[in-house]
């Protein structure tokens, strides 16, 4: 394509001159005459909390339009000496790190209470203190095998009914395909409900709600645009498809999930006993089955197999590392949009597989029966996973 100067300086004058017009509303005075006498808006949020013996470090971001000058803290409601780096005054959009010394107790909660200079308050609960894991071989091993119990082995479990679907009679085939488009569903949709909740806690400028709906909408935009004709064909390589972009969003769905099983197991939110770890293994073993069921009438390696168990498994780790040992809110919401996303597109995808395998009648009782089921099973297995 010929480059054409005239064409792209038609396109970018209308952007300078809005650059431009914008730097003489700024310079002129306008905003600060708007502004004089009223009260600045102050907003600040606790990004991140982290106990070390003796020390309360607490991660600080302004989300509000003014800056926000850190006067006083208290803890458990008395005031506390502390540090503040770089500065006590935080700008729009800017970043800061609290040290308190305090002599917190071990599995006990705590209130702190900042203070600024214009004597508004903002408040953050540590509901059950614990030392905040750092960077080490212990802790890596220990969210790895975290990442590996709940995420990787129950979904490799759930590829071993792969032999099971080959030999179903066709219309059973399509009662599985349409319970595998019920469970993906349900994760979708609870992608999703994460999300939202994880934006609650992020600064209000970084419009973290509205990012978890982009973020979901754009992923499956873009998967749906790279991948519409290699899954719209009615074969094995497109079966095989298919069942590539299914661990793909169950990976990203599982990043999402090792995220908060690490964030709350570093923060001593989570019981991590043997109950939570089989829960987990009975909702994440239907994945499995959710993988393969588009191509239980083919023949596909054992390498193959274990290769697609890992795609949709191995992120498990990945997202219990990140969670554990350097937790962002802002993370979590992208994570867990992009996985709704992109197992919204796989819905879409696997829908047109029910659609051919049935003929044309893809809502049937058999298939409506699926939906409803993988719907039933998602939410039975959640019942066993207390985080």
């Amino acid at each position: 394509m010929k480059f054409n100067t005239r064409l792209w300086l038609l396109g970018l004058t209308p952007l300078v001159l809005l650059a431009v017009f914008s730097v003489v509303v700024l310079k002129g005075g306008l905003v600060d005459f708007l502004g004089r006498g009223l009260p600045p808006v102050e907003e600040l949020s606790f990004e991140r909390v982290t106990l070390a013996p003796g020390v309360i470090a607490v991660e600080l971001v302004n989300g509000g339009p003014d800056p926000v000058t850190v006067a006083q803290v208290m803890v458990d409601e008395a005031f506390r000496s502390f540090t503040i780096e770089p500065s006590a005054t935080i700008p729009r959009l800017g970043r800061a790190t609290i040290e308190i010394p305090y002599p917190w107790v071990q599995d006990e909660a705590h209130g702190i209470t900042l203070l600024t200079s214009t004597g508004v308050t903002f408040e953050h609960e540590i509901e059950l203190a614990t030392a905040t894991p750092v960077l080490g071989a212990r802790y890596f091993l220990v969210f790895g095998a975290v990442g590996l119990y709940v995420g990787v082995i129950p979904v490799l479990i759930g590829l071993l009914w792969f032999p099971f679907l080959r030999r179903l009679e066709r219309r059973w085939i399509h009662f599985m395909l349409a319970l595998t488009a019920g469970l993906l569903v349900f994760l979708g949709v609870d992608a999703l409900e994460e999300g939202i909740e994880a934006a609650h806690a992020v600064a209000g400028a970084f419009q973290a709600e509205v990012l978890v709906l982009v973020g979901a909408i754009a992923t499956f935009v873009l998967l749906q645009a790279a991948s519409h004709r290699s899954t719209s064909r009615d074969d094995a390589s497109g079966r095989m498809t298919v069942a590539l972009l299914i661990a793909m969003g169950i990976g990203l769905h599982n990043l999402g999930e090792g995220l908060a099983i690490g964030a709350a197991y570093s923060l001593g939110e989570a019981a991590l006993g043997a109950f939570l770890i089989i829960g987990f293994m009975l909702h994440n073993t239907t994945e499995g089955l959710g993988i393969v069921a588009p191509i239980a009438s083919d023949r596909p390696r054992i390498r193959t197999l274990a290769a697609l168990g890992a795609i949709a498994g191995v992120p498990t780790i990945l997202g219990a590392w990140i969670g554990g040992l350097a937790y962002s809110p802002l993370i979590a919401v992208l994570f867990l949009s992009v996985g709704a996303g992109a197992i919204a597109q796989v819905v879409v995808a696997l829908y047109r597989v029910v659609e051919r395998e049935s003929e044309g009648t893809t809502l049937n009782p058999i298939t409506a029966t699926g939906i409803v089921v993988g719907f039933a099973i998602m939410y039975g297995t959640g019942l066993f996973v207390a985080v």
